[in-house]
């Protein structure tokens, strides 16, 4: 028996994402008895990347216009640069990020992941960790960033780069076990 048996994960990424961020976070959920589904921008593969090199290609269960929070016990962010970028100027992944927050549900953000979060506005008065170049854009949406391997406040799991995943797996799989975190919301509040 896994701690995340019965549980649907929601994996949002899209081209640019970093391979392993999100094979590693997945392999988990499997191994822990979950079920991850792809969300991403667009029905078909995206394109995954090991840093600058094009990696393997990954089939999408369901574009981010079809996925509800609602069916998903938890939200895992991987990073890359352009996955993230391109996530976060799109209004419905950050409406679907954000709506896992007013849901009180677990959300896992690794590298560049937390950049989505950022754009969703639920990263105020939050403790949180992510590749230090977006340290600043973090900070300035209210975040209070810190340089961690693994970083838990409330249900929201977050680390650094692909050395911390280890760590990051593990919290993320212990945070989606634990369920709904009541402080998840209220912090998500505009």
């Amino acid at each position: 028996m896994g701690q995340l048996d019965g549980k649907k994960i929601a994996f949002l990424a899209t081209d640019g994402v970093e391979q392993v961020e999100l094979t590693e976070p997945w392999k988990k959920v499997e191994d822990e008895g979950g079920t991850p589904e792809l969300i991403s921008l667009e029905s078909g593969e995206i394109q995954g990347f090991n840093h600058l090199d094009k990696g393997d290609t990954f089939p999408v269960d369901r574009t981010v216009q079809e996925a509800k929070e609602s069916d998903y016990d938890a939200l895992v962010l991987p990073g890359g640069v352009a996955n993230p970028d391109f996530l976060r100027s799109d209004e419905n992944a950050v409406a679907f990020a954000r709506s896992f927050f007013e849901a009180q549900k677990p959300v896992a953000a690794i590298c560049h992941g937390p950049w989505t979060l950022v754009e969703a506005d639920v990263v105020r008065d939050r403790k949180i960790t992510s590749w230090p170049s977006i340290r600043t854009d973090i900070r300035n949406a209210g975040g209070n960033w810190v340089d961690e391997e693994v970083v838990v406040d409330n249900g929201l799991v977050s680390s650094r780069k692909p050395d911390d995943l280890p760590a990051f797996c593990a919290k993320m799989a212990e945070e989606i076990a634990e369920g709904r975190h009541a402080e998840q919301r209220a912090r998500a509040a505009h």
